[in-house]
């Protein structure tokens, strides 16, 4: 690989403006006040009497100020044109503005001229440039003046009735604008923040006069100063008073006068005796609401960490003038909601291409990367994972190196996480209060990936307030819920967690307050080290590939029982056959609170494990048949959740679980007996027993008729014919009565009941709390009258049905959001009110045999998606579907629908399937 180095990408000027102009005509007037309004604005402007040392005066030094500035403003004024001086500015000026490698540009202000008399040397100049014409460079001149009058620009005479302060005021925001659009463009760290700029600058509405706060947060490195700087740019001109106070959660902590300096920052912009004090965060805001009322002010409050530095700074809309705007930028959304911020926007992160930019941008000064190390630019781009900070950092380190150096400092991260990265980060972490830390801690090294609900219920029997930790998290952008309500964590967060876990101790795992690498997992157990550490381990027990062929499992001995303070286990077993024989699992600390092991291989928990503190036990897809070995009754008194689904399972004696709230049986094919004494799961709340058909020697489920606390029941593919206990023999076909008693139940799954052909009249009016009702698949013809007294039903599937018709009480379930009818080819009208269904939001009627869609649908405000797919005798749409505000998704393929409604094109966002 050979050296490279960073080169600019566009050509940077030393120089905004350079003013060029006759000094007797303009000086002490025009000039002066535009160069003044330029300084105002912050634009570097080269004049030559301020810029020019005394006797430096020379025309090298002038030329390169001129070769050195972005644009050029020439003011053409009567004298212009007599000065050698000014016409030899002229001519250099233009020789830059019409170069091939440069993007300078001239703009003239024609002061007491006219345009087209500088183009030919006229009247005025023509007079003014008498003594000249004759001159050896006059053919320069003349061109030169040829050129500028051509160029567009300001005749002072013909602009807003010759007011200069008007026409500065022009000059000055074409200037501003110009230069923050190019500084837009330059700036490398913007690449792939275009979109997000247009929708912050959209969100403030800066045409409203009102005044308006947005939120910009994200996580520490993901670019919000950089993303709120560009659009304070883009915005700043029509503003009064326009600030952005960086560092304000350094800042406010530096010392016990933070929020003051904070305070006067913003202050001194408004109050021009720099000597004024503020002795109190009281004084400071009175002196704000004060000063700042009757300003137009666009505020970036960069880096707000806390409630208090808002109230300081901005504490109430009517502190500022109206058409006022502040932009905060925070890791913790909470902060703004609080703050009664409506406006907030999350800083996504770089796409690979946007990151592939930026990066070779600092590592190669250009777009396109050195052939021989595009692979490596690609990994280091892999391993930044969208984040901007480790972008710029490693691109930065990398730049000028060779191909061993790269190779060695990618592969020295794998093990060694970039430091400047996670101190960023950290900042993040250290603000949460320590419940939160240990949360944040368990997430990075077990829970990234599971299900939201899934790892609330490992939390909680740890010990945790989780729903509000996990939230809190979200919150800090930490951590993220994904639309199927899995926990997500950036790369670069998750190694912020894992490297406080090892820091202290990289080399002894034994010290660990958590384990998740197999080979040190093994080490310990192998070893039979006793570890007060460990609190929580997650592991998988899959054989390792050796010379040999497969090599058994080394997790052996007693070493899981010697973690005295281990609450978390976790593990995953690919085949109990694999471990027969090996004594994993035989020992178990009695610590534990939270056990999952998927393919348990052994047939009972071991006999020395009291499991006192047990609150979750998870052994779906094991060995075991029961809990404890025969002879064995030890009571689990702290178990709430019990899943034994798709295990080897064959006797469960509920009695051991007074205070059980979940049981998963699905799939237990050789369960025999369950043994539940009357008032033995009072507190059961969720029953899973999907898919018993099997379990042909089980034949008494009738202790659910005295679970007066259930509230999710699953029933699906379950031969109720075998349970006669509940069902009469003389009556298969209804669904057993009990189930009218359930009364807290809020979810009832029958889907897949071939034997199920009746829903009686009468259990609807008891179901006052169900929300979710699944008869998928079932052999119902006929829905019941009253099943509009289901008034809490959310979600209704009634898929693959033999239905004819639906009842026209349907109509009265007002808070369903999801009807699911696909595949009742026996239905072939809807109801007429349909459109009563005023929270509906989800409606498929795929295969049915409907000839039209009621026109009351048009009422459905709400409804998001409509499938009609294979609804193969439909013909048409109702001519109101437009007022459909809310529709994203509408499916017709294999309709005969020929021509949509014209109403339709009033949905903006719709998308449309099947239609050709």
């Amino acid at each position: 690989m050979e050296s490279y180095s960073t080169s600019s990408i566009q050509k940077s000027y030393k120089y905004d403006v350079f003013l060029s102009f006759a000094g007797q005509d303009v000086r002490k007037n025009f000039l002066d006040h535009l160069y003044v309004a330029l300084q105002w604005q912050e634009i570097v402007t080269f004049k030559d009497d301020e810029n020019l040392d005394k006797g430096k005066r020379i025309k090298d030094d002038l030329f390169k100020s001129i070769e050195e500035s972005k644009f050029h403003i020439i003011i053409l004024s009567k004298a212009y044109a007599a000065s050698t001086w000014c016409l030899d500015e002229l001519v250099k000026i233009m020789e830059c503005q019409n170069a091939d490698n440069t993007k300078q540009i001239a703009y003239p202000v024609f002061y007491d001229v006219d345009p087209t008399d500088v183009r030919h040397q006229r009247k005025l100049v023509e007079t003014a440039f008498a003594e000249n014409k004759n001159k050896p460079d006059a053919g320069k001149w003349i061109k030169a003046m040829e050129g500028v009058a051509g160029l567009a620009g300001w005749d002072l005479r013909n602009t807003d009735d010759g007011h200069e302060a008007k026409v500065i005021k022009r000059i000055v925001e074409k200037i501003s604008l110009e230069l923050r659009s190019t500084n837009l463009k330059a700036d490398e760290y913007l690449v792939g923040m275009e979109s997000r700029i247009r929708d912050i600058v959209s969100s403030l509405e800066m045409d409203v006069e009102d005044v308006r706060m947005i939120g910009i947060k994200g996580i520490g490195g993901g670019g919000k100063t950089t993303l709120a700087t560009a659009v304070f740019d883009k915005i700043c001109f029509p503003f009064e008073v326009k600030s952005i106070v960086g560092n304000i959660r350094e800042v406010s902590k530096s010392s016990m006068f933070g929020l003051q300096s904070l305070q006067k920052q913003v202050l001194s912009i408004v109050i021009k005796d720099r000597n004024f004090t503020i002795s109190t965060v009281r004084d400071g805001k009175s002196l704000m609401k004060k000063n700042l009322s009757g300003k137009k002010v666009l505020l970036v409050l960069d880096d707000v960490d806390h409630l208090d530095q808002l109230e300081a700074l901005v504490g109430a809309l009517n502190w500022f003038k109206g058409g006022s705007r502040i932009i905060i930028t925070t890791r913790d959304e909470q902060l703004l909601i609080a703050h009664g911020v409506k406006a907030i926007h999350d800083v996504t992160l770089l796409s690979q291409f946007d990151a592939t930019r930026v990066f070779n941008r600092y590592a190669f000064g250009k777009d396109i990367p050195i052939k021989m190390c595009k692979e490596l630019s690609l990994q280091a781009v892999r391993y930044a994972a969208g984040l901007p900070l480790t972008i710029k950092v490693l691109g930065s380190f990398l730049c000028g190196k060779d191909e061993l150096e790269w190779k060695d400092a990618l592969e020295r991260l794998k093990k060694i996480p970039l430091k400047e990265t996670l101190e960023k980060l950290e900042l993040s972490y250290t603000s949460l209060d320590h419940d939160y830390q240990d949360i944040f801690l368990d997430v990075a090294c077990l829970l990234k990936g599971w299900r939201k609900d899934d790892a609330i219920r490992a939390l909680e029997c740890c010990g945790y307030h989780a729903r509000i930790g996990l939230r809190v998290l979200e919150q800090r952008s930490l951590l993220t819920i994904s639309r199927n309500q899995e926990l997500g964590m950036h790369d670069h967060i998750q190694e912020l967690g894992r490297n406080i876990v090892r820091r202290l101790h990289p080399a002894e795992p034994i010290r660990h307050t958590r384990l998740w690498i197999r080979g040190e997992i093994e080490d310990l157990l192998t070893d039979d080290l006793v570890t007060e550490a460990t609190r929580a381990i997650t592991t998988h027990t899959y054989p390792l590939l050796c010379e040999q062929g497969i090599c058994r499992c080394r997790i052996f001995t007693k070493g899981f029982g010697n973690m005295k303070k281990l609450r978390f286990l976790q593990v995953t077993s690919s085949t109990s056959d694999l471990l027969e024989g090996i004594e994993v699992g035989k020992h178990l600390p009695n610590a534990l609170r939270f056990l999952n092991w998927r393919g348990y291989p052994h047939s009972f928990l071991p006999k020395t494990f009291q499991a006192n503190n047990l609150v979750a036990l998870e052994m779906p897809y094991g060995r075991i048949k029961r809990l404890w070995e025969e002879g064995e009754r030890k009571a689990l008194n702290n178990l709430r959740y019990l899943d034994m689904s798709h295990s080897d399972l064959t006797t469960l004696d509920c009695g051991l679980l007074p205070n059980l709230e979940k049981l998963n049986l699905k799939k237990c094919s050789d369960l025999v007996k369950l043994n539940a004494p009357h008032g033995s799961l009072r507190r059961l709340a969720r029953l899973d027993l999907q898919g018993l058909n099997d379990c042909k020697r089980l034949k008494s489920i009738s202790f659910i008729e005295q679970l007066e606390s259930l509230q999710f029941l699953n029933l699906g593919c379950l031969d109720l014919t075998q349970f006669s206990d509940i069902i009469p023999r003389n009556n298969i076909q209804e669904l057993p009565s009990f189930i009218g008693n359930l009364q807290n139940l809020v979810s009832l799954k029958l889907y897949g009941s071939k034997n199920l052909r009746k829903l009686q009249s009468g259990i609807c009016v008891h179901l006052r709390h169900l929300k979710h009702l699944d008869l998928e698949g079932s052999d119902i013809e006929e829905l019941p009258e009253d099943l509009g007294h289901l008034e809490s039903l959310e979600t209704l599937e009634l898929g693959y049905m033999p239905l004819k018709h639906l009842p026209n009480s349907i109509c009265m379930l007002t808070h369903l959001k999801t009807l699911l009818l696909d595949g009742c080819k026996g239905i072939k009208e809807l109801p007429e009110d349909l459109g009563l269904l005023e929270s509906l939001e989800e409606l498929s009627l795929g295969q049915c045999k409907i000839r039209d869609v009621p026109s009351s649908i048009c009422k459905l405000k709400l409804l998001r998606k409509l499938y009609l797919r294979y609804c193969d005798q439909l013909k048409g749409l109702p001519e109101k579907l437009g007022d459909l505000e809310c529709l994203e998704d509408l499916n017709l393929e294999g309709t005969r629908i020929s021509h949509l409604p014209r109403s339709i094109s009033l949905l903006k966002g719709l998308k449309i399937v099947g239609f050709k």
